[in-house]
């Protein structure tokens, strides 16, 4: 079960959760505080997975709660669903482009999609609690996702592939402002230009008139030629890039017009987004009707992004290919935070497994055990690592007890995945047994 832990006094924000909570029980279980040290300190004892974090509420410091969070990799499992109460803090909090926060809405937002909001969360948690443990990258990941003409779907879904991207340390941080943006821009083209057929006259007058867009979208939407007009999402990732591929139902466009080098400097809405994301991202390949386009970056090899800020006070140390991190036997038992490259773990000159800033430590176990080093491990390239002294680890853990909760999960998921592996392992065993009989 899932904890969703509600930083807020306004009594609307808490009914509004609790009303929500009760078709969800079997999946989430609430928790309700306002005091800032008591949410700090839950924070990191019971990592909630899911933080509403409500800035109506004066009695709370939430910038302060938020600078807590994002200054320690380790709280950013799950994510942060920001209320305001209004539009233009609800700018300036989407502005941060934080990756913790997977949408911001106004209060009366929060009253009408926090339910429906849930429903996205279950269907998408194996990117939402990921985000704060860097999982096996060796294959390919894709998928995809479809939704309705909806600007809550846009931003949910935009947010959290961004930040499950960055979190998990396959973009870097310019890749991940740079991807935010982007997908951001052509899944919003697909909404209004698409699916909802808004030209950039009649979205320049509406918005002269009105100030803003949200409403004509609101009436398009339900206009019964696009309500069941979908766009998707699909995605693939693997050790060499990342691709995302935006559709939308609608009659596609002259994409060759807005993608010439001299229309840069043009003035319409088309060509300053097309080109805008191109800027941002590479080039974008578009299908012959024009209503699907693709991006591509490269992924982020062997680099983590997830470095505590208490880690950075140690000591960091580089080693070169083929350079001796620890001996088999040794009785040392300091441990390693892998930043950047690849490590070749050895144990009786046999080559057992590769390390990766995926794995997160080194010598994990004669730190726990406090036991002699149980294999060699050797530097594949320029590798960087923060050594960190056993008694100093050990003091972290008694000021931040959340160190040893994560630790244990790390622990718990890889000896998952090595059960895993030995299962799938003697089912092929088993297959080439059966074909011999």
């Amino acid at each position: 079960m899932k904890k969703i832990l509600t930083i807020s006094s306004n009594e609307q924000v808490i009914d509004t959760v609790k009303e929500a909570l009760t078709k969800f029980e079997r999946y989430f279980n609430g928790e309700f505080l306002w005091f800032t040290p008591q949410i700090i300190n839950y924070i990191n004892y019971e990592l909630p997975e899911i933080k509403v974090l409500d800035y109506t509420s004066e009695d709370t410091d939430c910038d302060t709660i938020l600078s807590t969070i994002n200054a320690d990799p380790w709280l950013h499992y799950g994510g942060i669903i920001a209320v305001c109460a209004s539009r233009g803090k609800k700018q300036t909090l989407e502005e941060l482009k934080d990756s913790n926060i997977l949408c911001v809405l106004t209060l009366e937002e929060f009253k009408q999609h926090f339910e429906r909001l849930l429903k996205l969360i279950l269907a998408n948690q194996q990117f939402i609690f990921h985000r704060g443990m860097q999982n096996d990258f060796e294959g390919e990941e894709s998928g995809h996702f479809s939704f309705d003409n909806d600007l809550l779907d846009i931003q949910f879904y935009s947010s959290f592939l961004v930040s499950y991207l960055y979190n998990t340390s396959k973009i870097t941080e310019v890749n991940r402002f740079n991807l935010q943006i982007a997908l951001s821009e052509l899944l919003i083209n697909a909404l209004e230009h698409g699916n909802l057929e808004i030209s950039f006259e009649e979205k320049t007058k509406w918005m002269e008139e009105n100030g803003e867009i949200v409403s004509l979208i609101e009436q398009k939407r339900h206009d019964p030629k696009f309500a069941d007009r979908k766009i998707s999402i699909s995605y693939a990732l693997n050790q060499d890039y990342c691709s995302f591929t935006v559709r939308d139902d609608g009659n596609g466009f002259d994409w060759r017009k807005y993608t010439q080098k001299e229309t840069e400097q043009s003035e319409e809405l088309h060509g300053r987004g097309i080109q805008l994301s191109s800027e941002m991202v590479g080039t974008l390949s578009y299908n012959e009707k024009g209503n699907e386009v693709t991006l591509k970056l490269k992924s982020q090899k062997n680099t983590s992004n997830n470095i505590p800020g208490v880690l950075r006070t140690f000591e960091t140390v580089t080693f070169k290919d083929r350079e001796v991190i620890c001996r088999e036997n040794e009785q040392t038992n300091d441990l390693y935070f892998i930043v950047a490259g690849k490590y070749a773990v050895y144990s009786g000159r046999k080559l057992v497994s590769v390390l990766t800033p995926n794995d997160m430590f080194i010598g994990e176990m004669s730190f726990l055990l406090n036991d002699r080093r149980s294999a060699t491990i050797l530097a594949s390239g320029n590798c960087r690592l923060i050594k960190i002294p056993k008694i100093d680890f050990l003091d972290m853990i008694r000021k931040n007890p959340h160190y040893g909760i994560f630790l244990s999960k790390m622990l718990a998921q890889r000896l998952f995945n090595q059960t895993h592996k030995t299962i799938e392992l003697q089912k092929l065993l088993n297959e080439e047994k059966n074909k011999c009989l």
